[in-house]
């Protein structure tokens, strides 16, 4: 199977991260992506609102299960998501046309979409540089997955701009900023393992059906978290069948657990772990929004100066 084609009139996909060839370089790199994070957000540093998303968690309530609701206005949503809590909405993914699509039209529609798989070990090496992936057309994607690899987990689409596909759907206004539709398709068993990202998150199961479990930001300390990027960090505690003997502290942390059906839009705060496993062949979509957290809005201390950000 041909992983890079000669045609160059197919859509490419972006290059492969690399390793930085030192650990200057990797210092450096770091550094930039920090900053052009901190710009990107509008605030005055990172790692400052890291520790502010961790401060504001340790004053919210304790859940036990995440709430739904119905679909919510622009007003609404934000209202709810200033309480810092994750919860799901009904009635508002489903009227998506790409919810209507079968993986038989998928492949019929879009067989020759450039998409890039995760192979091999992609969980224990989710958030480094080099994990293995492969480059191959979408009906090669679902070809190999009919036909079953034999791996375990099977291979991942996943975090992919597919912009053919978001044609397809009609995403709320929920944020003035958001970065572009990031696209997650696989069978059964495929799994993007327990971590956070420090942006507000709304997560669309558009078919198929997910197992969440989540995480509040302040229960780092219990789940030996390490940094993939400023905004990204990942935990090796699988909060299906937590390895208490390698990770004692993972029994105090509070995990929930929330199924997430077709259909249904997941809000994830910032800060707040999660791992996703596909309990039947599914596709995903989400956006993370490019500003202050909303759980944030009444601490003026992470802002960047002269920041027009809400």
């Amino acid at each position: 199977m041909s992983g890079n084609g000669s045609d160059s009139s197919k859509p490419r996909l972006p290059p492969l991260p690399t390793l930085p060839a030192s650990l200057e370089e990797e210092a450096a790199r770091r550094q930039a992506q920090e900053e052009r994070d901190a710009a990107v957000r509008g605030v005055a540093s990172i790692p400052a609102m890291r520790e502010a998303v961790k401060r504001a968690a340790r004053t919210l309530p304790a859940i036990s299960e995440v709430p739904r609701t119905g679909p919510l206005s622009a007003a609404a949503f934000h209202a709810r998501a200033l309480q810092g809590l994750p919860f799901l909405m009904t009635g508002l993914v489903g009227r998506w046309p790409l919810c209507s699509l079968s993986p038989q039209v998928l492949s019929d529609r879009y067989s020759e979409l450039r998409v890039r798989a995760r192979t091999g070990d992609y969980i224990n090496n989710a958030f480094r540089a080099d994990r293995p992936m492969q480059d191959m057309s979408m009906g090669e994607y679902l070809e190999l997955v009919a036909c079953g690899s034999g791996s375990l987990p099977p291979p991942y689409v996943g975090n992919l701009e597919l912009r053919e596909l978001n044609t397809l759907c009609h995403w709320p206004t929920y944020f003035r900023k958001m970065g572009p539709p990031r696209f997650w398709l696989g069978p059964t068993g495929t799994v993007t393992p327990l971590h956070c990202d420090f942006d507000d998150n709304i997560f669309a199961q558009i078919w198929g059906t997910k197992r969440i479990f989540l995480a509040p930001p302040h229960h780092d300390e219990f789940l030996y978290v390490r940094e993939a990027n400023p905004v990204l960090f990942g935990s090796p505690v699988d909060p299906e069948a937590p390895d208490v003997e390698r990770f004692p502290l993972a029994r105090r942390a509070s995990l929930i657990e929330c199924i997430v059906k077709p259909g249904e839009l997941l809000y994830v705060p910032a800060g707040w772990y999660h791992q996703v496993r596909a309990l039947s062949f599914s596709l995903s979509s989400n956006r993370w929004a490019r500003g202050v957290p909303l759980a944030l809005h009444d601490d003026p201390s992470v802002r960047r100066a002269a920041s027009a950000e809400a």
